[in-house]
């Protein structure tokens, strides 16, 4: 780091952080290797057939534009201004802008949020993992939609093999968090994400070649407005902050990274549109092919398990290609699940003073332990489920319906902890900073400025809100008592 970037760091108030991107490429590559991950390719495509398709990838995009970017610009800027693990870096800035300390609780909830998605994101991506050598060895050579179901049933249902999976991956992630942000992540995305890029692009020109890619295309690209739902409008708003990693933490610690003359509005906006690209292409690849195999686009968590094995069986090279994509999946896993734990780990490093590896160590363990709840939802614990609802003399409102551990899990932070981060970003970015310091971060044009500031103070915080309100059964509580229903709400707008 050079002289000129230690003395802004230290007029910042924040600690000096321990390393820096080497580049804007370098933090743009990891940032987009954070927000790059199941979520894109194991979660989009799913929860688009749950919701119908084009129509839900229309509202998935408003939502990118008008609360991802604007949401990621400010927590960029806070963890930039902060120079600090996301706890104290809010502490800092809230006392900067004659604020209480008690917004620190803000970055509690990030670095929670990031501890549990990745105690049961480590699980999938076990799945992916093990499913390296399975297409390596040619077990889906040849097998049928039935087969290759069967494949991953026995897989889901085995706790031995999926504690086996989750324990190599958790390795492999503090392994790399242990060397450091330059050390380790960098160097991975480097090259991972290029091939990454490549790989998805030519599995998109194979499903050219499978006789429904314009059946695909028109399923996931022409809107058909009749199918928008309130749950489906929700359930965009809350991917939006998903698939970006917002609201947990890892957004604002690799801020503290980021050089201070690298643009965060730039930085922020390829990310999103890198994030979003690979989203689609995924999408692209994943509908013709269930159309070619007459499978449902609405099966589930399970779609890119069986869908893409199924295709790999069927096409020339299928083994070397489905081998080299899921060893790419489990890397873009891989960097995403890094920049979750690292809240926790410089949170830690800083409090209790101890090493980069010791506090790896025992973040890792506490994750994995945690990992264990997910694993047995699957299996020996499948039949335990939560279910909560609201009951008043208007009548009951369910919130949860027989959601196992990995459920309750995903629910919690996908549709309550990440958008109520967001909401609070957005909330002291726009409107508790003083604007002299998120101009001097920002450094846009008055019109940017202007607009930025109307998405993060305004509409952010309004999707947010609602979001918030919908996990907590209010929304359907007052649908019941006025006796509406949003969806034809949610319609008319389009």
């Amino acid at each position: 780091m050079s002289d000129s970037e230690n003395t802004l760091s230290a007029q910042s108030g924040g600690a000096q952080p321990r390393e820096q991107w080497s580049s804007r490429l370098a933090f743009i590559l990891a940032a987009t290797g954070s927000a790059v991950g199941l979520g894109n390719i194991w979660k989009f495509p799913y929860i688009t057939g749950e919701n119908g398709g084009g129509a839900f990838v229309l509202i998935y995009l408003l939502c990118i534009a008008t609360i991802g970017i604007p949401i990621m610009m400010a927590e960029i800027m806070l963890g930039r201004r902060g120079r600090q693990d996301p706890i104290s870096t809010m502490k800092h800035l809230a006392r900067e802008s004659g604020h209480s300390r008690s917004w620190g609780l803000l970055g509690w909830m990030g670095v929670i949020a990031g501890f549990l998605i990745l105690s049961y994101y480590s699980v999938i991506a076990g799945w992916a993992l093990s499913y390296v050598p399975r297409m390596a060895s040619g077990i889906f050579t040849g097998l049928d939609a039935d087969g290759v179901n069967t494949v991953f049933s026995d897989l889901v249902g085995s706790a031995e093999s999926l504690l086996a999976w989750h324990t190599i991956f958790m390795i492999m992630t503090m392994t790399v968090v242990a060397r450091g942000v330059r050390g380790g992540l960098e160097k991975a995305v480097t090259y991972l994400m290029p091939l990454l890029f490549i790989l998805l692009v030519i599995l998109v020109f194979y499903a050219m070649e499978s006789g429904h890619f314009e059946q695909g295309l028109s399923y996931l690209f022409t809107p058909d407005f009749s199918k928008i739902s309130t749950k489906g409008v929700l359930t965009a708003m809350g991917h939006a902050f998903f698939t970006l990693s917002l609201g947990m933490g890892a957004i604002m610690v690799y801020g503290s990274y980021l050089p201070e003359k690298t643009s965060i509005a730039t930085a922020s906006i390829a990310v999103a549109v890198m994030d979003t690209i690979v989203a689609l292409l995924a999408g692209m690849i994943i509908f013709p092919i269930v159309f070619a195999n007459a499978l449902e686009p609405a099966a589930g968590p399970g779609l890119i398990f069986k869908t893409l094995p199924l295709a790999f069986g069927q096409m020339p090279y299928g083994d070397l290609f489905g081998t080299l994509f899921f060893v790419l999946l489990v890397f873009a896993a891989w960097t995403s699940s890094i920049s979750l734990i690292e809240p926790a780990v410089t949170w830690g490093m800083k409090t209790f003073k101890y090493s980069r590896i010791k506090m790896s160590v025992i973040s890792g363990l506490l994750v994995w332990f945690a990992g264990l709840f997910t694993i047995f939802s699957f299996n020996l614990a499948s039949d335990f489920t939560i279910s909560t609802s609201i009951t008043t003399h208007y009548g009951e409102f369910v919130i949860l319906k027989d959601a196992t551990a990995f459920d309750f899990l995903d629910y919690l932070t996908s549709n309550i902890m990440l958008p109520l981060g967001g909401l609070m970003i957005a909330i002291f970015a726009g409107w508790l900073m003083k604007k002299e310091y998120s101009k001097q971060e920002l450094a846009l044009s008055p019109f940017w400025y202007g607009t930025w500031s109307f998405l993060g103070r305004f509409i952010a915080p309004v999707m947010g809100i609602i979001v918030f309100m919908n996990a907590m059964g209010i929304i359907a509580f007052f649908e019941s008592i006025l006796g509406i229903k949003l969806d034809a709400f949610f319609r008319s707008l389009f």
